[in-house]
């Protein structure tokens, strides 16, 4: 197994403006549109990102160096008023910014996003995500995450009506499709929710995809036969004895 093999210029190719920009800019440029690469069962792959709500919490650092071949972690922040959950604040994030060199994919299922985008971008996200259910306006969180430099990003649980997302399209760089009731890991995906993906790819091609709820060997082919960038998954890798080998099977190749 190379290892670069979940590399995004591994995957989908060198993007094309990859020359003019600087190095801490790449981060956010993700794939190549004009390149796609099919897995072992014929699917268009997929990139995973690792979850940190699945790693064990007394040994955070070393829990993301078991997943140091992902240039993507996946970081969850719960309120525990928009979801009943509580997980981590920002000392967390910050204390593993100087541990890897990983995007960090910050997900803020926080009523009240707004006052945090800062927090966490100072933190050291890369891409911020928030609800479209939150209380706050999201044009001005979407403002807020632009000037902090993120990349924008919104979320929409299973329920909630994929074309609420649309007013924001342009706007953004991820949507995340949530394929569970948000606030807790191990659930069972909801397949109704995939439908949301081939809508988003035929308005906004441009925008990248995130899966996140129940993805396992089982469901990813299902998410990225409906068109999903990146699966995100907790349990499926970090509890996996080897979690490199768990995400190459998920994004569809074989050891």
């Amino acid at each position: 197994m190379e290892k670069n093999c979940f590399s995004f210029f591994a995957l989908w190719g060198k993007p094309r403006n990859v020359n003019l920009l600087p190095v801490e800019k790449l981060k956010g440029i993700v794939y190549n549109m004009g390149k796609i690469k099919l897995g072992k069962d014929g699917i268009i792959m997929a990139y995973v990102a690792p979850s940190l709500l699945a790693a064990d919490f007394s040994a955070l650092g070393a829990e993301v160096k078991r997943v140091r071949e992902a240039e993507i972690l996946h970081i969850d922040i719960m309120d525990g008023n928009f979801v009943p959950n509580l997980s981590m604040g920002p000392q967390v994030v910050q204390s593993l910014r100087d541990k890897t060199e990983q995007v960090f994919d910050v997900h803020l299922m926080l009523l009240h996003p707004l006052p945090y985008v800062n927090v966490f971008r100072d933190a050291g996200a890369d891409w911020i995500t928030f609800h479209i259910e939150c209380a706050d306006d999201p044009g001005k969180v979407l403002t807020a995450i632009e000037e902090s430099g993120a990349k924008p990003g919104l979320a929409i649980k299973p329920s909630t009506p994929v074309e609420e997302l649309f007013p924001y399209g342009d706007r953004l760089h991820s949507v995340i499709i949530m394929t569970v009731e948000p606030g807790f890991g191990g659930q069972k995906l909801q397949e109704a929710p995939l439908q949301k993906i081939r809508e988003l790819k035929r308005r906004f091609p441009h925008i990248l995809v995130e899966v996140d709820g129940g993805v396992n060997l089982k469901t990813a082919p299902l998410c990225r036969e409906a068109g999903a960038d990146v699966l995100i998954a907790g349990t499926g890798v970090f509890r996996a004895e080897d979690p490199a080998e768990a995400m190459v099977m998920l994004q569809g190749e074989s050891i």
